[in-house]
C-alpha cells in the first residue's frame, strides 16, 4: 500500500467513525493532567465541532492551538476503533464559520430548555471548539495498544447508591396486581 493510500485510508476511518458517533474521548494535551473525557459532538466540515463550558458540557480548559488526542470506539464492540492527534481552534461566536457549526450542533443537541435559543445562550456563556484532525492516526484497527487504558474514574459527591424504596418490591414483583384474565387473586 503506498503512502498516499495510507493516508486516506486513515483520513476515511477517521471521517466515518466521528460521523458515526454521538460521543469520542478527547485527551487531556500534553503536559496537562487528566485522562481522556466523553464529550458528544458532530462531524462538520473536515473536524470533530463541540459546544461546551457555561450550562453545556465542561471543556477542561482547551484552548485554540492545543494539541489533543480524539479517540473514537466502535459502535459494534465499544472498544477503541482508532484515535489521532488533533489541533484545537475556538469559533468566534456570530462569525459565519461559527453560525453553520452551531447549526449543525443545535439539530444535533438533544433535551435543550431552550431550543428556540440555545444559539444566543451558546455565544453569551459557552465556546464552539473544533478538533482538525493533525497528522495520521496514532491508533487504528491492526495498530492498537494491548493496554486497557482504564482510568480510576474521577472524585465526585454524586451517588446512585440508596437505600431501596420500601414500596419497589411490590412494584417490581406485582403484588396485589391482577392475575389470570384481569380477575384479582388469581386462583
Amino acid at each position: 500500500m503506498t503512502e498516499v493510500s495510507a493516508e486516506r485510508l486513515d483520513r476515511a476511518l477517521v471521517e466515518e467513525s466521528a460521523k458515526k458517533s454521538g460521543l469520542v474521548w478527547v485527551g487531556a494535551g500534553a503536559g496537562r493532567p487528566g485522562g481522556d473525557r466523553p464529550v458528544w459532538h458532530i462531524w462538520h466540515d473536515g473536524a470533530v465541532v463541540l459546544v461546551g463550558d457555561g450550562a453545556e458540557q465542561p471543556l477542561h480548559g482547551w484552548a485554540a492551538g492545543d494539541t489533543v488526542t480524539v479517540t473514537v470506539r466502535s459502535k459494534d464492540s465499544w472498544g477503541r476503533l482508532v484515535a489521532w492527534p488533533a489541533r484545537v481552534e475556538e469559533l468566534a461566536p456570530q462569525t459565519p464559520e461559527w453560525a453553520a457549526a452551531v447549526q449543525e450542533l443545535k439539530a444535533k443537541r438533544l433535551n435543550s430548555p431552550d431550543h428556540d435559543t440555545v444559539a444566543e445562550r451558546w455565544a453569551r456563556e459557552s465556546r464552539v471548539l473544533r478538533l482538525v484532525p493533525a497528522g495520521g492516526t496514532s491508533q487504528r484497527p491492526g495498530a492498537l495498544p494491548d493496554d486497557a487504558h482504564t482510568a480510576v474514574p474521577v472524585q465526585t459527591p454524586a451517588t446512585t447508591r440508596k437505600p431501596v424504596p420500601a414500596a419497589l418490591p411490590k412494584l417490581l414483583f406485582g403484588r396485589g396486581r391482577r392475575r389470570r384474565g384481569g380477575q384479582p387473586g388469581g386462583s
